[in-house]
């Protein structure tokens, strides 16, 4: 989930947010403006550097034309003609390998600056900036979406793809890159009439519209009358006049009421999301059925390791039946948990199972976050993280002093990935505090992907990781509980991954890979979180420097298999619902009424009225 709302997704042959491997990088020696990266991120040092930006001008990530909100549209102008130059070149060309390299340089061209205004879009303070990046994303989407219907466009892979002497003296990495715009081009229609490629394309950019707007939706806060709600938990809520908002599920508030009513009011049914839903899976649908696939779950996991809905389902449904048994027993103690603490109302509830499952594991084995923070410095993680990468693959990271203009927030931090033998391999800029209209999701996006240059230089890959950290403060560093520890190894994976992900082709680039394969890599990141080997060599009181004991981390590891089967059963419920509505169209019911039924069969926690 974190890796898709970090991710374009342009389900496009030149958009495609995908997968890389060998090129040699540009070797570069260590430069004189960077610093131990556990400095820049102790409690003096951001500081120090807060403001501190150096040299001349520029533009966002280095980008002069995005110095302000207008160079949006500079940006997009240069890609679009330069785009157009290479189209013709395309068509023009004979088949052999440039014909790949110029669809590569074509796809670079135009998620240079999508996959950038991608990221500005959401995380930018300056509004200006947010709308600009969102015009420059549909306008690029649409051009993308086109460019995938163009029959001259396609031809000229086909003649390379038909053309067995030149297909058999290519390298398997060209051989594969080509099959791949070929495939991307077939899910977009390129085999229809132009009146359906045409449809196809006003679907496709329909699609994208909807998602933005859902997605905004989503995260919007619901406001109530504050007289509807008892007066001793009003608090807990941002006061605006006689209203309360309410913009989340307080899910570890450990008042009962307070949580139930986050979960009433947040999830309340919002009439313009219902339709924009509906509508969306609908178009899905019928663009799925335009290009010749029975739902849009055939058409979104071919290329996957999944393959199709039938596989998937069956997993589902094998996972489900070896977790029933312990999920009802992780139910069982939840709700002998909420008896014990709230007498009064025992019926266990869907806002009830993040709090009592923390509840049983603290409880049972003592893991207090409290007691775990002072150990997980943000400066003593990264020197974690940077010992771990040194010793596995012989990189490190330093922090790089950031130009006027090259960071949307003051307390970004840039860091350059240096190979002890290669050199410098990228950029990873660290957004890593809370901030006013931040969105709270802890994600990884590529804003460059790495590529062979034709001058035989490597682009390198540049990528962002967002997570929201509490600031420092005067008396302490910004101190991580196990959870966002356990995350900033997770999405650090994936900047790993774009970062050794290097091929000569940025199509196929870092994470730009099978969606289901993207989180592998930071998966196993969270196996050497929860390592006492690796944690013993950074995890230190930040007051004393006394080593975390080894016996707090064996309760910590213990205790994330408390509830573990009804974690799991949420996630399958949730995966469940998703295949529901992208398979057999027209639904029978409405979005609500299957989430309902699903919910019931799937999760067991009911579900509640007018959500």
């Amino acid at each position: 989930a974190m890796l898709a709302g970090c991710r374009r997704a342009l389900p496009a042959a030149l958009g495609r947010a995908l997968r890389c491997r060998s090129a040699g990088p540009g070797r570069r020696t260590v430069s004189t403006s960077w610093c131990p990266v556990g400095a820049a991120f102790d409690a003096k040092q951001q500081q120090q550097t807060r403001g501190a930006a150096a040299g001349r001008e520029t533009g966002l990530f280095g980008v002069p034309e995005l110095s302000c909100p207008e160079g949006f549209q500079e940006a997009q102008d240069k890609a679009l003609q330069e785009s157009e130059q290479l189209v013709q070149k395309a068509c023009s060309t004979p088949p052999g390998p440039e014909t790949v390299m110029i669809f590569d340089q074509l796809s670079d061209a135009l998620c240079r600056v999508a996959d950038l205004a991608d990221f500005v879009k959401i995380a930018h303070p300056d509004f200006a900036f947010r709308e600009a990046a969102e015009e420059a994303c549909r306008t690029i989407g649409t051009v993308v979406e086109k460019l995938n219907t163009d029959v001259e466009l396609c031809q000229s892979l086909r003649r390379l793809l038909a053309d067995e002497v030149v297909m058999s003296s290519l390298d398997p990495e060209t051989r594969r890159v080509a099959e791949l715009f070929m495939f991307d081009f077939e899910i977009s229609g390129i085999h229809l009439d132009e009146e359906k490629r045409k449809k196809a394309v006003n679907l496709n950019v329909r699609i994208l519209d909807l998602c933005n707007e859902f997605l905004t939706g989503a995260h919007l806060p619901n406001r109530i009358d504050k007289h509807v709600l008892p007066e001793h938990i009003r608090y807990n809520f941002t006061a605006e006049g006689n209203y309360l908002q309410v913009a989340g599920l307080h899910a570890d508030c450990p008042d009962d009421l307070v949580r139930e009513a986050a979960y009433k009011i947040f999830l309340y049914p919002n009439a313009e999301q219902l339709s924009r839903l509906e509508e969306l899976l609908a178009s899905r649908n019928s663009l799925a059925q335009l290009v010749g696939y029975d739902t849009f779950a055939h058409r979104a996991l071919q290329g996957t390791m999944a393959k199709n809905p039938e596989t998937v389902t069956q997993f589902l449904e094998k996972l489900s039946e070896q977790l029933s048994k312990r999920t009802q027993k992780d139910f069982e103690m939840m709700t002998k948990m909420k008896m014990k603490l709230n007498p009064q109302n025992s019926k266990l509830m869907p806002w009830d199972h993040p709090y009592y499952s923390g509840v049983l594991r603290a409880e049972r084995y003592n893991i207090d976050p409290g007691l775990y923070c002072p150990f997980f410095s943000l400066g003593a993680c990264m020197e974690g993280l940077n010992s771990l990468f040194s010793q596995l693959l012989g990189i490190s990271l330093y922090a790089e002093q950031t130009q006027r203009g090259e960071v949307w927030s003051e307390d970004v931090r840039k860091l350059a990935v240096v190979h002890e033998t290669e050199g410098l391999l990228g950029y990873i800029y660290c957004d890593f505090f809370q901030r006013p209209d931040k969105p709270h999701q802890d994600c990884h996006f590529t804003v460059r992907g790495g590529r062979l240059r034709e001058n035989g230089e490597y682009q390198l890959p540049v990528v962002v990781l967002m997570l929201s950290l509490p600031h420092s403060t005067r008396g302490a560093p910004t101190l991580l509980s196990p959870g966002m520890m356990e995350n900033l190894f997770h999405e650090m994976g994936h900047a790993m991954h774009s970062m050794l992900g290097r091929t000569r082709y940025q199509h196929v680039t870092g994470t730009r890979c099978a969606t289901d394969f993207a989180e592998v890599p930071s998966i196993l990141m969270e196996y050497f979180a929860n390592d006492y080997r690796v944690v013993n060599q950074f995890a230190k009181h930040y007051k004393t420097g006394q080593p975390l004991p080894k016996n707090m981390v064996s309760r910590l590891c213990e205790s994330k298999k408390v509830c573990a089967a009804a974690d799991m059963q949420l996630q399958v419920f949730y995966a469940a619902l998703d295949q529901i509505y992208h398979g057999k169209h027209p639904l029978t019911k409405s979005t609500t009424e299957i989430l309902k039924e699903t919910q019931e069969k799937v999760y067991g926690l009911p579900h509640v009225p007018n959500t």
